[in-house]
């Protein structure tokens, strides 16, 4: 009886409390299986890792090649010109041995043979300025020989700089406009010190090393000598004040200089005036509507007649000697002091225009190929002066007789890769300053001639992201200009 008792207790309690035998294989396994798993999770990320840093080492080994071409690149081109060669002939040679390829690309996929006609089909693409220079450059022509002549008689006893003809500067004399809707007509008008005054020019002590800026210092002269007492002009350095004050106007010194030097911006408002006051008087005056327009360091108007719409710009400046470069009132930089007179090349640079036109043969596209140039830069950090300069040294190295219409598309090569190859480089030589290989009659100043040629391109030699920004806009504008050749447009 007792048996059959234990014998049930016991039955009963596996029933109550059964034991699973597989519980404790089963977390086991579980168990080696999540180890399992998460080794191989770190097996993946391992793996994952080493891609990356594979593929961060052949990105990095692609950058060093890069660099690695753009260093080899500038010591060839500075080994070239420490051995004597200008820059601009390194240029032209690349672009000419470079650009076979790619014009023969472009030859091949234009479908026809590069001759004449090519050219022509390009000029057809490409839509060129209809604004008419000429004209407006005449207009303005005669309407400063006009305000010349009315300069000399007011001025004739006045103790106010003496005021020369107008010398035509700028992209518009010079037969291209980087704007095609608003021409600017530039000028510069050099100014003489006025009886019993002397300008000396002094170089700014605060110079920067890509520019150069003057002061412009009058000087008190006597006056005694018998010629200008038979004028009746008193000598401001030995007559005394209250005689001055009573009988004589007063000295330049005291009317547009800032201790003892000449001021731009009294310079400009003393200019309007005079401007405003003689229009009256001109034959142009009688069709023409005159608005001056606000300036501090030049002297801006607007001209119209109801239908046609001129817009000019007078700047006055000193002569270097009698060579072709002033010092101006033209600013370069943004906060120009009101005594500072920066050098300015735009003479020069009219000047060998003239010569290139007088060489030139009648369908040359060298302003062509700027405008088209200047056209394509809108957007870009390049300036007009940038294609300018470039187009500048192939004309100095290229013979006049390699611009005409079956030239075209070399010429726009040539271009193109002298651009690519100076933003490489980081450096574009000045075409005025150092350079030696001017026409002889462009004068310059013995420390213009002989200075080092200065970099134009400097800032992108010392700011990195700079020179990158340029490099991808080059690339871009390049881009542009293949789909136009291409007729892609």
């Amino acid at each position: 009886m007792n048996s059959i008792i234990l014998l049930f207790v016991l039955l009963k309690s596996l029933i109550q409390y059964p034991q699973l035998v597989g519980d404790a294989w089963d977390e086991e396994t579980h168990l080696r299986m999540e180890v399992r798993a998460k080794q191989l999770e770190c097996e993946r990320i391992r793996l994952e890792q080493e891609v990356e840093q594979l593929t961060l080492k052949q990105v990095q080994l692609m950058e060093l090649l890069q660099l690695l071409a753009v260093a080899v690149l500038v010591f060839l081109v500075m080994v070239l010109w420490l051995m004597g060669y200008d820059i601009e002939n390194e240029v032209v040679n690349e672009a000419a041995n470079a650009g076979n390829n790619d014009h023969a690309l472009a030859v091949y996929e234009a479908g026809t043979d590069f001759d004449d006609d090519l050219g022509r089909i390009v000029m057809e693409r490409i839509q060129w300025s209809v604004q008419e220079l000429q004209a407006g450059c005449e207009w303005t022509r005669n309407l400063m020989d006009n305000y010349t002549v009315y300069f000399g008689h007011v001025l004739a006893n006045s103790f106010y700089p003496g005021l020369q003809r107008a010398i035509e500067v700028g992209s518009a004399f010079e037969g291209w406009s980087p704007c095609e809707q608003d021409v600017v007509y530039q000028v510069l008008i050099p100014m003489t010190p006025p009886r019993g005054h002397s300008f000396h020019l002094e170089l700014d002590s605060a110079e920067q090393r890509h520019k150069r800026n003057f002061r412009v210092r009058v000087q008190l002269e006597c006056t005694c000598t018998k010629e200008q007492q038979a004028e009746n002009v008193l000598c401001f350095l030995h007559h005394p004040e209250e005689e001055l004050r009573s009988n004589q106007d007063p000295s330049l010194l005291d009317t547009l200089c800032t201790d003892s030097y000449l001021d731009v911006q009294k310079t400009a408002r003393w200019f309007y005036q005079l401007v405003r006051a003689i229009w009256p008087a001109l034959p142009q005056s009688h069709n023409w509507h005159l608005k001056l327009l606000p300036s501090t360091r030049s002297c801006q108007f607007q001209v119209t007649n109801g239908r046609e719409r001129l817009r000019i710009e007078i700047f006055f400046g000193v002569q270097r000697g009698d060579s072709d470069i002033f010092v101006s009132s033209q600013p370069t930089e943004a906060h120009t002091q009101s005594i500072t007179w920066p050098e300015t090349y735009a003479v020069a640079e009219a000047k060998f225009f003239k010569h290139i036109a007088q060489q030139a043969p009648p369908d040359s596209l060298h302003l062509k190929c700027l405008q088209l140039f200047t056209r394509l830069l809108l957007g870009f950090s390049f300036s007009p002066y940038t294609m300018k300069t470039i187009v500048m040294h192939l004309l100095n190295v290229v013979p006049v007789s390699q611009w005409r219409r079956r030239d075209l598309l070399n010429r726009l090569l040539d271009i193109s890769k002298c651009l690519r190859i100076c933003v490489l480089a980081k450096r574009l030589n000045h075409f005025i300053v150092g350079n030696r290989r001017l026409p002889q009659h462009i004068h310059l100043p013995s420390d213009v001639q002989a200075a080092p040629r200065y970099n134009l391109f400097h800032h992108l030699a010392e700011e990195p992201a700079a020179h990158t920004q340029a490099i991808y806009e080059c690339r871009l504008l390049l881009q542009w200009l293949k789909r136009i050749l291409l007729g892609e447009q």
